[in-house]
């Protein structure tokens, strides 16, 4: 059976978003794993389509949340059942159109907060990461731990400014 056109062109947008996520996942690590002043601005691309796509993941779960919930009241509004997961067991007309409807959409509305909660936490450990990289530059000075008479030899002794 061959797919109607609209949905070989929803498999193509989906595969083609699947494509830029892998496209850009990979450029963020090569540009994070090149260092030198490149890494934080690889970094800083990061935090934002991470931040990006915490939105788009919150609007998609969000519309997958009401729209099923709006779903489920119109469908028990006509008195023919009591739930929607009852729904989807009733005969509907043309045959095969209801076929585990209500299961389909709360997988989806599930793994869509689950997406939301997983991007969060990339977030979480970019935000770490940034932090830890933005320590700000201090020349080290006598009685520091990495401070030792070689260092002394090397680059002469040095007056602490206290």
């Amino acid at each position: 059976m061959a797919l109607p056109w609209l949905q070989r062109f929803e498999l193509l947008l989906f595969t083609a978003a699947f494509l830029c996520g892998a496209v850009a996942a990979a450029t963020l690590t090569r540009t994070q794993v090149r260092g030198g002043a490149g890494r934080p601005i690889g970094l800083r691309i990061a935090l934002v389509i991470s931040a990006v796509a915490i939105f788009l993941v919150l609007v998609a779960a969000c519309i997958l949340r009401f729209g099923t919930r709006s779903l489920c009241k119109s469908i028990i509004s006509l008195n023919i059942t009591i739930s929607c997961s009852e729904a989807q067991k009733l005969p509907w007309t043309p045959p095969g159109t209801a076929l585990q409807f209500y299961s389909n959409l709360h997988n989806a509305e599930t793994s869509s907060w689950v997406n939301l909660v997983l991007w969060c936490v990339v977030l979480v450990l970019q935000v770490v990461q940034w932090k830890s990289e933005a320590a700000p530059y201090r020349p080290l000075e006598r009685g520091d731990p990495e401070w030792s008479s070689e260092t002394d030899a090397l680059v002469g002794p040095r007056l602490s400014h206290s």
